[in-house]
């Protein structure tokens, strides 16, 4: 018999908080966390803003030895996932080893440590760049530490799927308890690429925004002036269970994971399919393999990225999934406040579908101004709207033509 699966644990390190509370009175609040990058002078690129995380020591943590070994995005990751452990109330060392897991996603992993040991190579030469390169560089370190915090010895990988990478992992985390291969699953994703080689990258593929004389400005999903995406970085971790699992040990149960779809476009390297092929398919089945029915599904936190392609065909693909109930469904993107967390929005994001269903309120999309006649659907704009939702799902779609999309319903 397939396993129910439920969530119980949450942790998050984003621009807008690094504790859950934080990110949800944030969110809810409409308070942006752009600004101008501090990390390095980007006063030489068309891009001068992103979404960075504030006031994070990895000491409170890893011991310092430990931390100079491992990128931020890890660092950023586990932190979460110990923040998510803690809320979970789950004590590892009375679970079989076997019987967990960690499955997370990265879309581009340690590219602090590729670009800083990069320099290290030019200026002093090949014996000096550190024997700590390739582990730190690499995303699957994120589960590989949390696994030894842990000792978690089931299914232990990383996904990587561009923007998707993350809703995958939790995708797959989902399949892993449902078949029965394990009870109980840390899962979810971490970014950290506010670099300037990343930097420099996206600029000159003109996917970011300009508004550099306006940061909390900038990130306007589905508004006629949006001009590119914001990018962030950060974390979020979810706890998984088998609800029999979680049952026996009297855990906190946020919200059910009833259905999951994945898709590819076939279309374009960065361009999603005009038509939104791909994520019709990816909602549809989704949808499908909840169980549900559309008219069940109250809230849409979704993909919403700001650019100009994005927002207008996911619009269109939404219309073409729901029809005349898209109209009744209230929208946001959270990205509008956060900025673009790449391979850890799909997981950021899922928690805020989590929160809104626990907490009966959807957050804003922020920055919504002038609507565009391309994008006509109820997009919560501005101020967050108290409602009881039954079920919800999640969009989340990447460079490569990858889409994912969760169904979250509320538990029963």
């Amino acid at each position: 018999m397939e396993r129910r699966v439920v969530i119980t644990g949450v942790g998050v390190v984003t621009p807008v908080g690094n504790t859950v509370k934080e990110f949800w009175d944030n969110l809810v609040s409409g308070r942006s966390g752009i600004d101008r990058v501090k990390s390095f002078d980007p006063s030489h690129l068309p891009s001068q803003i992103a979404g960075e995380v504030k006031n994070f020591d990895p000491k409170d943590y890893f011991e310092p030895k430990e931390a100079r070994k491992l990128d931020r995005f890890t660092q950023l990751g586990f932190a979460a996932a110990y923040q998510a452990v803690k809320d979970a109330g789950v004590d590892f060392s009375h679970i079989r080893p076997a019987d967990a897991g960690v499955v997370t996603g990265a879309g581009i992993g340690g590219i602090n440590t590729l670009e800083n040991q990069h320099r290290v190579l030019l200026n002093k030469g090949e014996r000096f760049v550190s024997p700590f390169l390739i582990p730190a560089m690499i995303p699957d370190m994120l589960p590989g530490c949390i696994s030894m915090r842990f000792g978690i010895r089931g299914p232990n990988y990383s996904v990587s799927s561009a923007c998707a990478s993350s809703a995958h992992a939790i995708g797959l985390a989902y399949r892993h308890i449902k078949n029965g291969d394990v009870s109980i699953i840390i899962t979810g994703g971490a970014e950290s690429t506010i670099t300037p080689l990343s930097f420099a990258g996206f600029c000159n593929m003109r996917a970011l925004s300009t508004r550099n004389d306006a940061p909390q400005k900038a990130s306007r999903p589905f508004d006629k002036n949006r001009d590119g995406f914001v990018m962030a970085e950060g974390a979020g971790i979810l706890v998984l269970e088998d609800l029999e699992h979680a049952m026996k040990r009297n855990a906190k149960i946020y919200a059910e994971i009833v259905g999951f779809g994945f898709s590819g476009d076939a279309y374009h390297m960065t361009a999603p399919d005009p038509e939104g092929k791909g994520q019709i398919e990816v909602m549809e089945t989704a949808i499908a393999s909840s169980g549900l029915k559309k008219s069940d599904i109250q809230y849409i936190n979704a993909h919403g990225t700001s650019t100009p392609l994005n927002d207008k065909i996911e619009t269109k693909a939404i219309k073409a999934v729901f029809g005349e109930l898209a109209k009744e469904i209230n929208i946001s993107s959270t990205k509008s406040v956060t900025g673009h967390l790449l391979g850890a929005a799909g997981a950021v994001e899922a928690i805020a579908l989590t929160l809104a269903i626990t907490e009966k309120v959807i957050p804003p999309t922020i920055n919504y101004e002038e609507p565009d006649p391309e994008c006509d659907l109820n997009y919560t704009p501005n101020k967050p709207v108290e409602k009881e939702i039954f079920a919800g799902l999640t969009n989340s779609f990447g460079f490569g033509g990858h889409n994912a999309t969760i169904v979250i319903k509320k538990f029963e």
